[in-house]
């Protein structure tokens, strides 16, 4: 392609650009391959229409190349971008992973998850920002579950979750669960209420938010505290059902901060907790139970997401009021799937559909949906910690994830051939030594070799089969050229001697190949709507060599991409 505007060096640059930006989001985008050009260029601003035109065009190629052409186009330019990378990171990354007012050596902090769902990519960030934090610090990091609400949380969350960090390599120092210290949290209560910081409403629910809402001072708000203790010591002994009373924590009612507005501390829960039984029955709410934990178990820093900004004056407004040591409160901002979701309340009518397979459908960014696909756990911390704690609200494409995770993948991961829509090709006269191959299954790491007696019948994709003119020479992808007669449907060739440029496809050999399905994997929604096509069955046949393969393993399929080997019996694979 001649470009009018751009000469030969911006012409490759523009070329570079647009690779990368598919080989990160999926798809290169004109906007972002022009930005980074004029970056290197600002005279072509003077032609813009031109340069729009020809920069197009590159994007439109760029776009038009399957997954394992995109790679190879890519990679004379990996090390250059992944040296690029690093030195952007510790250029920026590195100062805003430093933490103020923190010293070496007196640093705990803690993940503390609700064991009521399935840990999903969000979580991620804190995990690891907690993990390295505390490596770099040289500090400690516990796990606290965060358990007092016993309608939402069971023993099978406590337990998903502690698999998925297990899976994630998270190490920590130290567990605990709010519900083991619930009598000491009823002292505190005792405290707060014996000074006048909380008292005993009796509002009813609707009440309760409409004067919330609005800055109204509930009725019982200057109740003595004497009388407050009382109500408090007949929740806890069973006397109140639930939502007949709470207890307020007593803040300010015309705080623009609506969380100020004397919230909820405990509340009644009739529910039997998965782990206390029926024990408790006053419970504290999350608000008022997580600060006193993380104080009197020395946590010194705790990662709470942007979500929650507001309601860290709450955290340390009834940590002062309780003469309770204040950690620091570092914010981040939450990290969020393009065309993804990760509610409980959205994914269960789905599964409850059989639409999702369950939380970990290879569709969702669940830990466990994720590492069903095949994403690597080094991938995930890649991912999640190149955005250090910085507060900018994001939704990422998964391309940038699924970009990390072939990084690390492509080493290990064998070459084998697919072929779709199968089309019989047969090969004319073939010498003994042409029969026999040895083809090896990585073309620069040593994964050994795949051996194979071929027959003179193969197999090569319909795509490729109608796209091949009749007397043109192909390439049977390492092994030999080709010219192609077609004779209606009938296929045939002849090996010919030729070092002439021609089209290279992959191929199966009759005798060496099995029947075999890839699962191809969209985003879950498009337009906010359920997309239909979010994973298609593709059929196909596929090297025999597949039966050596091990379940969960991943391979690159030539020309298409990388997948994951779900079920080695029936050779079914994940699109990563």
């Amino acid at each position: 392609m001649s470009l009018m505007q751009l000469n030969e060096e911006a012409e490759k640059a523009a070329r570079k650009f647009a690779v990368k930006n598919a080989i990160d989001y999926g798809k290169a985008q004109p906007g972002a391959v022009i930005s980074k050009l004029l970056g290197i260029y600002p005279e072509l601003k003077e032609n813009m229409k031109d340069v729009s035109k020809e920069v197009g065009a590159i994007v439109k190629e760029v776009n038009g190349l399957g997954k394992n052409d995109l790679e190879k186009a890519y990679a004379p330019f990996r090390k250059e971008f992944e040296e690029r990378e690093i030195k952007r990171a510790e250029e920026t990354s590195k100062p805003r992973m430093i933490l103020e007012g923190v010293q070496e050596g007196n640093f705990a902090t803690r993940y503390a998850p609700e064991p009521n769902g399935y840990l999903h990519i969000g979580h991620a960030m804190n995990i690891f920002l907690g993990q390295e934090f505390a490596k770099m610090y040289k500090g400690k990091a516990f796990l606290y579950f965060d358990d007092t609400n016993p309608e939402k949380e069971k023993q099978d969350y406590v337990d998903a979750i502690k698999k998925d960090l297990e899976w994630l390599g998270a190490k920590f120092d130290q567990e605990y669960y709010a519900s083991d210290s619930i009598e000491k949290v009823y002292d505190y209560a005792r405290k707060l209420i014996a000074k006048g910081g909380a008292y005993a409403c009796m509002c009813d629910d609707a009440t309760r938010k409409e004067n919330r809402l609005h800055g109204i001072a509930c009725g019982h708000r200057e109740t003595p505290a004497d009388d407050n203790l009382k109500i408090f010591e007949d929740m806890i002994r069973g006397k109140y059902g639930e939502k007949e009373v709470a207890i307020r924590f007593k803040g300010d009612m015309k705080a623009s901060n609506t969380t100020m507005r004397d919230p909820t501390i405990f509340r009644i829960k009739e529910s039997e907790h998965y782990r206390q039984g029926n024990k408790y029955r006053a419970w504290p709410t999350y608000d008022f139970n997580t600060p006193i934990q993380d104080s009197i178990h020395g946590v010194t820093d705790a990662f709470r997401s942007k979500e929650y900004e507001l309601r860290d004056y709450l955290y340390s407004a009834i940590l002062e009021a309780l003469d309770l040591r204040i950690p620091r409160i570092h914010p981040y901002a939450r990290l969020a799937i393009k065309d993804n979701m990760t509610s409980k309340r959205q994914i269960v009518p789905l599964i409850n559909e059989h639409i999702l397979k369950g939380f970990d459908d290879p569709r969702l960014v669940t830990l466990s949906g994720l590492r069903n696909r095949g994403v690597s756990a080094e991938a995930i911390r890649n991912f999640v910690l190149r955005f250090g704690t910085g507060k900018s609200e994001r939704k990422i494409d998964i391309g940038m994830l699924l970009s990390e995770n072939r990084k690390i993948i492509d080493r290990t991961s064998k070459r084998l051939f697919f072929v779709k829509e199968p089309v019989r090709l047969e090969i004319g006269s073939m010498t003994e030594e042409q029969k026999m191959v040895k083809l090896r299954l990585h073309p620069t790491e040593d994964l050994g070799y795949k051996e194979y007696t071929l027959s003179n019948i193969f197999y090569i994709s319909g795509e490729d089969a109608n796209a091949i003119e009749n007397s043109s020479v192909v390439l049977l992808k390492d092994l030999y050229r080709v010219r192609i007669t077609k004779a209606g449907n009938v296929i045939k060739g002849e090996i010919v001697n030729s070092s002439e440029n021609v089209p290279v496809i992959q191929w199966v050999n009759e005798g060496n190949y099995a029947q075999g399905t890839i699962k191809q994997i969209e985003p879950l929604l498009k337009n906010n709507e359920l997309n239909p096509d979010s994973m298609k069955d593709v059929p196909g046949y596929i090297e025999k060599y597949v039966d050596k393969l091990k379940d969960g393993e991943t391979v690159n399929l030539e020309r298409m991409g990388f997948y994951k080997l779900d079920s080695k019996q029936e050779r079914i694979f994940f699109s990563l």
